[in-house]
C-alpha cells in the first residue's frame, strides 16, 4: 500500500512505543527519532511519560485478567475503551514533545495482555497456544491518524513459540557489547532476562521470563497494606525472611522449567497469591513482604544459575522496569551477582521506566519494513516471523 511504501522509505522516522505491563500500573509512552533498521538501527528517545490508569480501571482490568472473571462484553468494552487510553497517552506526548501527531509516522502499541496461554493445548485436532492484549490498534489509528503495529504476540505463537519474550531482539540490536557480557534485567510484573554473552551473534542471545517481580509484592502490598505497591522497597526492608515461605515459593515447577519459557498472571496471580497468605496467615505483614521481595531477587538469579552460568559469565547486569526502584530487590541482587556489576538501566543513558515502551517502538519499525522481530531461540517458534498486525488510518 501506499502509505507503507511510503513509510519505508522514509530514513528517519518519529515512532511512538506504547507499553501497559502485567502490574497494570498505567501506560508508558515514548516518543522516538529512529534511523536504519536492524543491527544498524540508531535510536533517540524524544520523550517520554507514564500515564496511570485509575484505580477502578486498573481493578476491573485484573477482574477480567482472571479465569471466569471477565465477561465477553466487558472484554470487548474494556478493548475499545484502553485503546482510547492509549490515543490519549500518544497526544499527551506529543503536546509534551511539541511535535503535531501528523509529524509522527507509526505507532508500536503492545497492548494490556489479560491472558497468556504459551502452553499447547490439543483442540479439535489443532495445536492451540493463545495470548489476549486488548487496546484494538485499528482504534488507536482512526483516532490519532497514525499507522499502529499490535497485536505482536500472536504471530510467533502460530510459528509454534511462547510469543514472549520480545524484548530480547531490540536488546540485541542497541545493547549488545564487543568485551562485556550483559544481563539485561526487567523488573515489571514479571521479571525476564536478555543474557548477551561478548560480541555475540543473535544465535548466541538467550532470554526468558524467569518469575514474578512486582506482581507478588504489589498483590501482598495491597492485601496487607491497602497500598498499590511498596514504594521505594521500604516496606520489604523492613521485615525479615521467612525460610519456609521462601522454600515454598522456590519450589514451584516453573523454576525447574528448561527455556524457552514465558509466565504471567495465570500462574502467578490470584490465586498463587491467596495461597501464599494462607501458608503465613500467622506471620507478620512486613515479614511476607519481605519475604516476597528476596523471593523475586532469588527467583532471578536462580535462573541465571541453573541455564546461563554452566555456559557463560556475566559482568554487567543492568536492571530496568518498576522493580528497579526497589532497595530491597536491588540491595540482593548486588550480593547475588558479585562481583558483577548491578545497575539501573540509566547507566547506559536510558531511562528504566522508558525501556519497554522503546522497545515495541522499534519493533513496530521492523515490521513496516518486513522484517522479522524475534529470536526463534527465545520464543520457541520454528522460525523467525514478522510482528504484530498494521492498521492504517483513513
Amino acid at each position: 500500500m501506499k502509505i507503507l511504501e511510503e513509510l519505508a522509505r522514509k530514513t528517519r522516522k518519529r515512532v511512538v512505543g506504547l507499553m501497559s505491563g502485567t502490574s497494570v500500573d498505567g501506560i508508558d509512552a515514548a516518543l522516538l527519532e529512529l534511523k536504519g533498521h536492524g543491527s544498524a538501527s540508531r535510536v533517540r528517545v524524544l520523550a517520554f511519560e507514564t500515564v496511570p490508569f485509575p484505580r477502578a480501571l486498573r481493578d476491573r482490568i485484573l477482574r477480567s485478567s482472571l479465569p471466569g472473571g471477565g465477561s465477553v462484553d466487558e472484554l470487548c468494552f474494556l478493548n475499545v475503551l484502553l485503546a482510547h487510553r492509549y490515543a490519549d497517552a500518544v497526544r499527551r506526548i506529543s503536546r509534551k514533545s511539541r511535535i503535531p501527531l501528523a509529524k509522527i509516522d507509526l505507532i508500536g502499541s503492545h497492548g494490556q495482555t489479560v491472558h497468556h496461554l504459551p502452553r499447547a493445548r490439543r483442540m479439535y485436532g489443532a495445536s492451540v497456544r493463545s495470548t489476549l492484549q486488548i487496546g484494538d490498534p485499528s482504534t488507536i489509528a482512526q483516532l490519532t491518524g497514525i499507522t499502529t503495529v499490535g497485536n505482536f504476540r500472536t504471530g510467533d505463537m502460530a510459528a509454534g513459540g511462547q510469543g514472549a519474550p520480545l524484548v530480547p531482539y531490540v536488546d540485541y540490536l542497541l545493547f549488545r557489547s564487543r568485551s562485556k557480557s550483559r544481563l539485561l534485567l526487567n523488573l515489571g510484573g514479571i521479571a525476564n532476562f536478555t543474557y548477551l554473552p561478548a560480541n555475540c551473534p543473535a544465535s548466541a542471545v538467550v532470554a526468558f521470563d524467569t518469575g514474578p517481580a512486582n506482581m507478588v509484592i504489589d498483590a501482598l502490598m495491597m492485601a496487607l497494606f491497602g497500598k498499590k505497591y511498596d514504594r521505594g522497597g521500604r516496606t520489604g526492608m523492613g521485615g525479615s525472611v521467612l525460610p519456609a515461605l521462601l522454600r515454598w515459593m522456590l519450589a514451584h515447577p516453573y523454576f525447574s522449567r528448561r527455556p524457552p519459557k514465558s509466565t504471567g498472571r495465570e500462574i502467578f496471580g490470584e490465586h498463587y497469591v491467596q495461597e501464599l497468605l494462607r501458608r503465613s496467615r500467622n506471620a507478620a505483614p512486613r515479614d511476607i513482604v519481605a519475604t516476597a521481595s528476596a523471593f523475586t531477587a532469588l527467583s532471578v538469579y536462580d535462573q541465571f544459575v541453573r541455564f546461563v552460568r554452566p555456559d557463560g559469565i556475566v559482568d554487567e547486569v543492568y536492571v530496568s522496569g518498576g522493580g528497579v526502584h526497589n532497595v530491597a530487590v536491588m540491595g540482593r541482587l548486588e550480593q547475588y551477582f558479585a562481583p558483577a556489576l548491578v545497575r539501573p538501566f540509566e547507566a547506559l543513558g536510558w531511562s528504566s521506566d522508558a525501556k519497554e515502551a522503546v522497545c515495541f517502538a522499534v519493533l513496530a519499525h521492523e515490521t513496516v519494513l518486513g522484517r522479522p522481530g524475534t529470536l526463534p531461540q527465545v520464543t520457541g517458534a520454528h522460525r523467525p516471523v514478522v510482528l504484530g498486525t498494521i492498521s492504517i488510518p483513513s
